[in-house]
């Protein structure tokens, strides 16, 4: 199979990271979180989940120098995401199943093979097929320029992304406070925690990347405190020097009543139970 993948009939299997909760009104799941993060400085981030290696095309560091990085500024962990595809200058598939020959752990820090993956439409497909996502230990789906999908709107836009979280490949959602796709936060807040789906806090889009997306993180932050939603905070490195950087992301959410059991990578063992993984 070379295609995207089947955007139908996903099989959740016994993957233990789907919930089910009661559908309704968005207000109605509204709660307190209990433990909430007092500050950023309470709060260590064990793994940096959002990274693009020379393979993205538009990138500047190599895997092994990123890793590098990552045990420098005492990660345990570090995902390799780079773009799927479609993403122009992007790898091809092949990039992706050849993930294998790189070692689990180097310089210490246990690297998970992963794909930020281009959502392509509004029925959920993504870039890259089943098999070889099946490979991958970490799997980010996002919304990007160029792909084929330019979005119809917010309300197209959250159909696509909650489409792709019925996909039980895709662990967590990449930037979804870009303001280029506009979504209906109660919307994809509550698909994520109906799912299990982890929403990211992109520490690069409060800086350099994707002006104007803020007051979106905010509000996607505040709704994921208040109704118990898995959050995850990434670096979206692009070169070595910015992997493990998550003052900004920090920040942001510490402000909001986010709790630390819900950010899935600031326990070891959490996000080895969120990936569903040993080790």
């Amino acid at each position: 199979m070379s295609g995207p993948v089947s955007e139908m009939h996903f099989h959740h299997g016994s993957r233990g990271r789907r919930l089910i909760i009661r559908q309704a009104g968005i207000e109605e799941h509204l709660k307190n979180s209990s433990g909430a993060l007092a500050s950023r400085a309470e709060l260590k981030i064990v793994a940096d989940l959002h990274t693009h290696s020379v393979a993205s095309g538009h990138a500047y560091s190599t895997i092994n120098e990123l890793v590098q990085a990552a045990a420098g500024m005492g990660l345990r962990g570090l995902a390799i995401t780079d773009h799927g595809p479609a993403l122009p200058g992007g790898p091809p598939r092949s990039h992706f199943g050849s993930l294998r020959h790189i070692p689990l752990s180097i310089a210490g820090v246990r690297v998970f093979r992963g794909v930020e993956a281009n959502i392509l439409n509004c029925r959920g497909g993504l870039d890259l097929d089943e098999i070889v996502l099946g490979e991958l230990e970490f799997v980010m789906a996002g919304l990007h320029e160029g792909c084929g999908f330019c979005g119809g709107g917010v309300d197209q836009n959250t159909q696509a992304v909650l489409a792709a979280m019925e996909n039980p490949q895709v662990h967590g959602i990449s930037h979804p406070g870009n303001p280029v796709f506009p979504l209906h936060y109660g919307e994809i807040v509550l698909g994520a925690l109906r799912t299990g789906t982890a929403l990211e806090i992109n520490n690069s889009s409060l800086g350099v990347s994707r002006q104007g997306s803020r007051g979106n993180c905010r509000e996607i932050a505040r709704l994921c405190a208040r109704t118990g939603t898995r959050i995850m905070v990434g670096s979206d490195a692009h070169i070595s020097q910015g992997g493990g950087v998550f003052d900004a992301a920090l920040g942001l959410i510490a402000g909001v009543g986010i709790t630390e059991a819900q950010v899935v990578n600031a326990s070891w063992e959490g996000l080895l139970a969120f990936l569903g993984l040993d080790g």
